[in-house]
């Protein structure tokens, strides 16, 4: 399944964040690297103008289509056509000033990574009403880009597994005496290396946890490393050794949680120190279709459409008000609850855009110890 989640290897590899050794596969390539597929609702109408967007396509890209592009459509008769493309391709494209697409969502992650090579038009706030409206967090509004929503990493565990206990921190995580089992733990090639977890499992406070002690969280995965019985490398991978018994408990994606119940699965989610890490929307340098950009982006931020999103694919919406347009099951059950939230810490962007491809080497020798 492609999703927002799984662009992660798109934004970790795309542009020179890690190593050569781990340039390849991305999540996009399996889509095609330039190819494009229509997703526009009608003729385009007035004028037959037209948007095209850079995203993920699968199922993600279905519910985006459901909840975002079509609706778009009926309201302002322009087109959406999306594109799927991965990031060595559209930045060449981009800095040959012949840009495939307009807008581009991808993980904020990825987007402060094209600024740095100049390939992000400056946004224009005044052509984005939803901001205010949506109450976008400020700390996911840039001068290139804005975060739309997040997925949350935690802990997956069997609630058959600790005779009716249930884990309620990282400590317990790494506890294999009083939560017995075999552990999963994510790969580069999943997800940034979980040091915060190691460091939150260690008795650092979730508000102190930047700039991450990179000895110290080494020290503390050493610990758990011989009950790690597999490193996961993609989203349905912990599911599939939860539900067999290999382990009893790993880390995962929060919106995995739900297919597993629906499957009959013994888990659930504990959310206490769950990452975030937020996707978002930006305009090519040198977009065609700048202006119709700008009108998606802030017809996509708008806190109903957020929401109607949300009840498409488990995405956590950015905007606080779009929880409020949801019914109290459909709210609780994504990370991004206000019931939630503060259970949780946002990755520190600038912070692993310094350490990433560092952390990754010295991960993989560790790994191989």
């Amino acid at each position: 399944m492609k999703d927002a989640r799984i662009d992660r290897r798109l934004f970790l590899r795309g542009i020179g964040g890690a190593t050569a050794g781990l340039a390849a596969a991305t999540a996009l390539s399996a889509c095609g690297t330039g190819t494009s597929r229509s997703a526009s609702t009608g003729t385009g109408g007035k004028g037959g103008k037209t948007v095209i967007v850079r995203d993920s396509g699968g199922s993600f890209g279905a519910a985006l289509q459901k909840a975002i592009y079509t609706p778009f459509t009926q309201e302002t008769g322009i087109s959406v056509k999306v594109l799927n493309v991965d990031d060595a391709p559209l930045l060449a494209q981009i800095k040959q000033g012949r840009p495939q697409c307009d807008l581009i969502n991808n993980s904020m992650m990825s987007h402060h990574k094209y600024v740095k090579q100049d390939a992000l038009e400056t946004l224009d706030p005044d052509r984005i009403k939803s901001l205010k409206s949506a109450k976008i967090p400020d700390n996911q509004i840039t001068d290139h880009a804005i975060g739309y929503g997040f997925y949350g990493q935690c802990i997956a565990y069997r609630t058959d597994a600790f005779g009716g206990r249930k884990p309620e921190s990282w400590e317990d995580f790494w506890d294999t005496k009083a939560f017995k089992g075999g552990r999963s733990m994510v790969s580069p090639d999943g997800d940034l290396p979980e040091l915060e977890f190691a460091l939150l499992a260690d008795g650092v406070p979730m508000d102190k946890l930047y700039p991450l002690d990179v000895d110290r969280a080494f020290k503390v995965l050493t610990r758990l490393q011989a009950d790690i019985k597999k490193f996961w490398d993609s989203g349905p991978l912990p599911g599939v050794l939860l539900s067999r018994e290999e382990v009893t408990m790993s880390t995962v994606w929060d919106g995995r949680i739900a297919d597993l119940q629906k499957q009959g699965v013994p888990v659930a989610r504990q959310l206490n120190g769950m990452r975030r890490q937020f996707s978002g929307y930006a305009i090519a340098k040198g977009a065609a279709n700048a202006d119709a950009a700008h009108q998606l982006m802030d017809f996509a931020l708008r806190a109903e459409i957020q929401a109607g999103l949300a009840k498409a694919f488990p995405l956590n919406p950015a905007s606080p008000l779009a929880y409020a347009k949801l019914t109290e099951d459909e709210r609780n059950a994504l990370a991004g609850a206000p019931k939630y939230y503060d259970k949780g810490f946002d990755t520190d962007i600038d912070w692993w855009l310094k350490n990433e491809a560092a952390v990754t080497e010295r991960w993989l020798e560790w790994a191989r110890d």
